[in-house]
């Protein structure tokens, strides 16, 4: 019975303790209000800046090809040469390097929210030198026909796609994983790429 008695006294006390103190129970509401806003504006805010992260280097990619990727350079423009039958078809071939892009945007979005661009700044420039070498690639090997320079450009661009790796992993893992398909990509068309040498 006291023990019963000493619970109800607790239970008044707390619920008394609320009524009394109306504008404590108005702070916490107001500072869970606020906390839901600033989680809703963050989140916007990662939306926008994934559409730009990834939107950017997959449109550039896409105008890169459109205006230069042609198959002039690929030896199957005429078809008078005889393309090996593990070359990609021109399209393919296109899909995949949009589709790298795609990637490599996603992996240093991913990076740029852990910070690892500010922490690290040779991450951010890695980045960019492989998307400016991808982006040369194409119109060195197609439209100009230099698949030796195409080739230099080449591993330059799976050099700097190995450093991505290494960096982009230490900021966030899953980051480091997106860069995998794009190394096993590059290290592929460095192949199709010594290939248009002796052709």
């Amino acid at each position: 019975m006291d023990s019963q008695n000493a619970k109800q006294r607790i239970r008044d006390t707390d619920y008394d303790h609320y009524i009394s103190n109306p504008t404590k129970s108005k702070d916490n509401s107001r500072t869970v209000r606020l906390k839901r806003e600033k989680r809703v504006a963050m989140a916007k805010h990662g939306i926008r800046s994934l559409a730009i992260a990834v939107a950017l280097p997959f449109s550039l990619t896409l105008f890169n090809l459109y205006f230069f990727g042609t198959t002039k350079g690929y030896g199957t423009s005429t078809g008078s040469i005889s393309m090996p039958f593990w070359f990609p078809p021109p399209w393919a071939l296109h899909m995949a390097c949009m589709t790298s892009s795609f990637l490599m945007g996603l992996s240093a979005w991913l990076v740029w929210a852990e910070g690892g661009f500010h922490r690290n700044p040779a991450a951010l420039y890695l980045y960019l030198a492989q998307l400016g070498l991808s982006l040369a690639w194409d119109p060195i090997v197609f439209r100009m026909v230099a698949p030796g320079v195409g080739l230099l450009v080449c591993l330059a661009a799976l050099g700097a796609l190995v450093g991505c790796f290494r960096q982009f992993k230490e900021a966030n893992p899953i980051a480091g994983d997106l860069v995998k398909p794009c190394l096993a990509w590059a290290s592929f068309l460095a192949i199709v790429n010594l290939k248009l040498l002796f052709l």
